[in-house]
């Protein structure tokens, strides 16, 4: 399973963010996945991230997602090329996983019939652009991708969207299969139920089992595993600090239940939190801590778990 990532916002903080970009956000789905069977690589497409080569996915003209996501797909296909020769991979039972740009990435390479691939998992797969600062692009842009993409397409696809994806909800998702399908490309869609205050990210933020059985009945079609074969004991809950506010109780709750070593969790004296997680547990401390300070509204902020340790004095 080769599980690819979006693209930040457009905005001043772009390149920033492009820089912030890790694999570490595909943990929780990569161990879900991992326990049923499959190995799992999250790969950073150029200019991403510390991938180097720089950024390649600028728009060729305003709104043109279809020069992009191609430009993506050549990234995805060398890591195809390149994992197959591994020992540990079947290089017969590949499949993509794309959230968001990803998504598209994934159908991009779809498109090209790449030996070896035989599923194809997007899910709340798009692009938000401008074509000029303020005005963002329209969703026929958007369909039209999909629609081109779909034209030589053989890979079966599920399209899994959150209820409350605030960038592409359920009625633009059922555009995106239609049009998509048009010529034939095999596909389905599930509205996958509402995730938070903005479902965009339920692939990298949710619990597995809130897309799981979305996902299952379609592995379950291509031949593929979907019963768990390495049984995982559910992180233990880090109790609370005196005075954490109530929403910080959650931030704890889903922080507790994250899987990973490198992650902390940062607090202030009036009750407020943030938590980070990085590529080390020092990079997911610095996180943490920028995270909460910039919440906390003159009040300082320090380090109350680093891992599912509690390291408060």
């Amino acid at each position: 399973m080769i599980m690819l990532h979006g693209t930040p916002s457009e905005g001043e903080a772009f390149v920033s963010e492009l820089a912030k970009r890790t694999p570490i956000n595909f943990n929780m789905a990569a161990v879900a996945l991992a326990q049923r069977g499959y190995a799992t690589l999250a790969i950073m497409r150029r200019g991403y991230g510390l991938s180097g080569g720089g950024f390649s996915e600028r728009f060729q003209t305003p709104c043109d997602y279809l020069s992009a996501v191609r430009v993506s797909a050549e990234d995805v296909v060398a890591a195809i090329a390149a994992v197959r020769s591994e020992s540990w991979v079947d290089p017969d039972h590949i499949l993509l996983l794309g959230h968001s740009t990803g998504g598209l990435a994934a159908l991009a390479v779809a498109a090209r019939n790449p030996s070896g691939v035989v599923g194809i998992l997007n899910f709340d797969g798009g692009y938000h652009a401008s074509a000029k600062p303020s005005e963002p692009c329209g969703p026929d842009h958007l369909i039209n991708t999909v629609a081109a993409l779909g034209r030589t397409v053989r890979v079966p696809a599920l399209f899994a969207y959150a209820e409350n994806d605030p960038l592409y909800g359920p009625d633009l998702a059922r555009q995106l299969l239609a049009a998509y399908t048009a010529d034939g490309a095999p596909a389905r869609l599930q509205i996958l139920p509402p995730f938070g205050t903005d479902g965009h990210d339920l692939i990298i933020r949710a619990a597995a089992g809130t897309w799981l059985p979305a996902v299952e009945p379609f592995l379950a079609e291509l031949g593929l595993p979907t019963a768990v074969a390495i049984d995982l004991p559910e992180p233990a809950q880090i109790p609370a600090p005196p005075g954490l506010l109530p929403v910080c109780q959650k931030v704890l709750a889903n922080y507790s239940a994250y899987r990973s070593d490198a992650k902390a969790f940062a607090i202030n004296d009036r009750g407020g939190c943030d938590s980070g997680v990085g590529r080390t547990a020092a990079e997911a401390r610095e996180s943490a801590i920028a995270n909460c300070q910039s919440r906390a509204r003159g009040a300082t902020c320090h380090l109350y778990a680093v891992g599912q340790r509690i390291v408060e004095n």
